[in-house]
């Protein structure tokens, strides 16, 4: 059966998350019934990243398994009119076939988020439900220097949800970097993989140290603390956009590097 695999945009608002559950609409289960219109197979997809509800994603991966060939762009374009028709907020932005041994989730070397942070009296209107607004200014210089102390191979306990089920709590975050765009402070991700809320308890973390009320070795003591109790705030999904995916020998890495060891949810 040949392997398509799918690059995918959605609003996380509307869903319960990516992943298929009872209590309400997913984006995988958005996908498969517009698998199931276009083809008539009941397929099940893998997705990179199982994101929260509300999470947005303008890169998510996924694949799935169909019985016959497909034109690549005939297959993107009837599952979007499906979509559209079924009145979903996701997008099918590009398909390709692949080798059977891709996997969406466990052939990733790399994943990379953004949180975006609004710094502004006035509430949101047209960006509500797109980022966290913070009624206040904030320092991102100080943010970025509290960010740098997380980088690196750590045990990210405190970082992570009481819920999580990966086995470990011992991650290596690739980059963590804030930077700034007048009333928008962007907060940009990137790691092999990810705990369940790690980033956004990162952000909540990093909005105290902009606000003034923790400093840079309050953060790196929360770190060393390995305690969830020492975490700041967890901040709202509606800031958190899964951005991209890296393969063995996509843009920019070389052939062969990694080899995915993702145990975690990466519900983040």
């Amino acid at each position: 059966m040949p392997r398509y695999r799918m690059t995918v945009e959605y609003d996380g608002i509307p869903y319960v998350g990516w992943q298929r559950q009872d209590n309400g609409p997913s984006v995988q289960g958005a996908i498969e019934g517009a698998i199931l219109s276009l083809t008539g197979e009941k397929v099940s997809i893998r997705g990179a990243g199982r994101t929260d509800s509300g999470v947005h994603a303008m890169g998510q991966v996924a694949h799935a398994d169909l019985s016959k060939e497909w034109k690549l762009h005939t297959l993107r374009n009837a599952l979007n009119a499906h979509l559209r028709m079924a009145g979903e907020r996701v997008a099918i932005l590009d398909v390709e076939q692949v080798d059977e041994s891709f996997d969406a989730r466990f052939s990733a070397i790399r994943r990379h988020y953004l949180y975006r942070i609004i710094a502004r009296r006035a509430p949101l209107a047209l960006e509500a439900g797109r980022a966290w607004w913070v009624p206040k200014d904030m320092d991102h210089e100080v943010m970025h220097a509290a960010a740098q102390t997380l980088v690196g191979r750590h045990d990210f306990t405190t970082f992570r949800s009481a819920h999580c089920q990966a086995n470990s709590p011992v991650r290596t975050l690739d980059r963590l970097d804030v930077t700034c765009n007048g009333e928008l402070i962007e907060i940009r991700a990137s790691a092999q993989s990810f705990l369940h809320n790690q980033i956004r308890s990162f952000a909540g973390t990093l909005k105290l140290a902009g606000e003034g009320k923790w400093t840079v070795d309050d953060v790196r003591a929360a770190l060393e603390a390995r305690d969830r109790k020492a975490c700041g705030p967890v901040a709202p999904p509606d800031g958190l956009y899964f951005m991209q995916v890296d393969y063995r020998d996509g843009p920019g890495l070389p052939a062969g590097e990694g080899g995915n060891t993702d145990d975690g949810d990466d519900l983040s």
